[in-house]
């Protein structure tokens, strides 16, 4: 029998280029404006549209996602963590495991990057210590994702961390009147060991 996933903890994990920590107090701000990002919003699928993308947060949808953040530590069913351009100091964006299967021991792993963190290797960093802390410690099974036929960046950062293409939904999301592949990807432990 497994031990239980423990997504209270959690925990503070350093590379050589990023930090990846609880969300703290004020750092729902600089969430607000990563979130605000276009290329956030389209790379995320919040939005189907340019129009759409470039329209700001009003007050209120400000107040959930301050919410959102400050609550993060407290949850139990998932794991956020906060990514932290070592360089910098600058917060950049967030790591994710959510949609944990505890009869499988799968779960999904989701990340965005703000503007000030691309294009350095900063995402394929979080991922790599992410996974590592995903199959060593919570000794997951594996770990899916799903990402936009219009995002190679991403694919490349996946594969680069042993994801591996198990399968595509054709033309399931439409961006601009325009329909757009998801991309399955998936990690086994066995295969995080054999990388």
């Amino acid at each position: 029998m497994k031990s239980q996933v423990n997504f209270s903890i959690k925990p503070t994990l350093e590379g050589k280029k990023v930090l990846l920590r609880p969300f703290e107090t004020g750092d729902w701000k600089i969430m607000i404006e990563i979130l605000e990002d276009l290329e956030v919003k389209k790379l995320t699928g919040s939005v189907t549209s340019d129009e759409e993308a470039n329209e700001l947060l009003d007050a209120s949808n400000k107040e959930k996602i301050k919410d959102w953040y400050q609550s993060r530590n407290q949850q139990t069913d998932r794991l956020d963590l906060a990514i932290v351009d070592i360089e910098t100091g600058d917060l950049v964006g967030e790591v994710v495991y959510n949609d944990f299967n505890e009869d499988t021991y799968n779960v999904n792993i989701r990340i965005l990057i703000g503007p000030s963190g691309r294009n350095r290797g900063l995402g394929t960093e979080a991922i790599s210590l992410f996974i590592e802390y995903g199959f060593q410690v919570l000794n997951l099974h594996k770990i899916e994702l799903e990402v936009y036929s219009f995002n190679p960046r991403a694919e490349k950062s996946y594969n680069k961390n042993g994801f591996i293409l198990e399968g595509i939904r054709r033309e399931n999301f439409c961006y601009n009147g325009e329909y757009i592949d998801t991309k399955l990807y998936g990690i086994l432990k066995s295969d995080f060991k054999n990388r």
